[in-house]
């Protein structure tokens, strides 16, 4: 019903006129989930000038508030729907795009050693770095066909929250490349006809030569697993607030779940783009051993991962309510708080990162006593005045029985907070 209704306000007249969900489509559910987008934001700013109520609710202002913070969630969950669509279709068709990436890249190697090689000439470091090259893009291209549906090459640094993982982008960046340097000293091992010029590529691949190296590939590769572990145990102990994003973005590397741009993951990915793109000139430079990083630069891209690190932990936190209050209108008599009246839960942390859509707000939970009371959506032009992350404006129920009750508020995420004992009256 709620996805009809959505389908009538967008205008779609055909199944691929803007209102095509299906994973074939890519055009049809991105604009099908703008048009739904575009609908619901209509019909909030509507609501938050007073227009468009029944006039069997509009006598009455917590009848009329209930009844747009439902109609309002109804809508919400037709647009989150179109959304998740919109994400999937999106992931399918990433994947081509993702191996025509790496095959330009192929391109692009190819036509600058054929200019390099001007005057120089064709040597066989050249061809074995081609070589290299056409079997890395070949793995990728082979990975990225078994895994289209979860975004093709970038499935592995795709996050279980569905958003593009910072650490993993950055350790794979690195594995890459040393698996690229080591299949180039392969290649040139495989060619090479002459005894002593062996024995300089294998000893090409002895550790003094590529400790900097090594050690920033164990490093990278150690922080992206232990900031997975980090995450899934903080979670789990309602330390920190997840909610997965309707698909990957090339943002998520630099930003917070919240969209925001997060210091310690910029300054992670930017120092490792830097000694990345150091180690590749060294490998151009001499293609006979591995790049022999400076321990200076080495040093500088750990002091990098460890400040990732000790952001993961610090980041986040449990949603905490420091008080109840009756609320308040103009005109009002103070008194204490009786069943049918509003309480205003200030506290901390009630929306998550990245929950400030109207299906994550509508999904939030006040518990009194024993009785669940869902957070209406107060709209106001351009978003929503009710839930705030510091603040929660609920009604008392007449199921709830008077004396001394718990308010608790759980999250979208999941997370509850504690508990706050007030005082009801009948």
């Amino acid at each position: 019903m709620a996805v009809q209704e959505a389908r009538e306000d967008t205008g779609a007249d055909g199944p691929h006129e803007g209102g095509c969900t299906c994973g074939d489509c890519p055009h049809g559910a991105r604009e099908g989930h703008r048009r739904a987008v575009a609908a619901f934001l209509r019909r909030r700013d509507e609501f938050a000038a007073g227009q468009g109520l029944p006039t069997a609710v509009a006598h009455s202002a917590s009848a009329s508030r209930q009844w747009i913070s439902e109609q309002l969630t109804e809508r919400a969950e037709a647009v989150a729907e179109r959304g998740r669509a919109e994400g999937e279709a999106w992931l399918a068709g990433l994947w081509l795009r993702t191996v025509v990436a790496v095959w330009i890249a192929i391109v692009v190697l190819l036509l600058g050693e054929a200019l390099t090689a001007i005057g120089a000439g064709w040597t066989a470091a050249r061809t074995a770095a081609l070589a290299a090259a056409l079997v890395v893009a070949g793995t990728l291209t082979t990975a990225g066909r078994l895994h289209r549906a979860r975004g093709g090459v970038l499935a592995p640094v795709i996050g279980e929250d569905n958003r593009m993982s910072t650490s993993r982008t950055v350790a794979a960046g690195w594995v890459l490349f040393v698996g690229y340097a080591v299949l180039l000293l392969a290649a040139r091992l495989a060619a090479a006809s002459d005894h002593s010029e062996r024995d300089a590529l294998i000893s090409g691949l002895d550790l003094a030569r590529g400790t900097g190296v090594v050690t920033v590939l164990a490093v990278v590769c150690g922080i992206a697993v232990l900031v997975r572990r980090v995450v899934g145990l903080r979670i789990l102990a309602q330390r920190l607030q997840k909610v997965p994003a309707h698909r990957p973005r090339a943002a998520d590397l630099l930003t917070d779940d919240s969209g925001r741009g997060a210091f310690t993951d910029i300054q992670y990915v930017a120092i490792s783009a830097v000694a990345l793109a150091f180690a590749a000139v060294r490998l151009a430079r001499r293609p006979d051993r591995l790049p022999d990083l400076p321990w200076g630069l080495g040093v500088i891209v750990l002091i990098s991962a460890a400040t990732y690190l000790a952001g993961k932990y610090a980041e986040g936190g449990r949603p905490v309510v420091l008080s109840v209050v009756r609320a308040r209108e103009p005109g009002d008599l103070d008194g204490p708080i009786r069943t049918g009246d509003d309480i205003e839960i200030r506290g901390a942390g009630f929306v998550p990162p990245g929950a400030r859509t109207a299906d994550r707000l509508s999904r939030m939970v006040v518990r009194i006593g024993t009785v669940d009371v869902h957070v209406p959506l107060v709209p106001v032009t351009g978003g929503f005045r009710n839930p705030s992350d510091t603040v929660l404006t609920v009604p008392v129920p007449a199921e709830v029985e008077p004396g001394a009750v718990e308010v608790q508020v759980v999250t979208a995420a999941g997370v509850a907070t504690n508990r706050y004992t007030v005082r009801v009256t009948e």
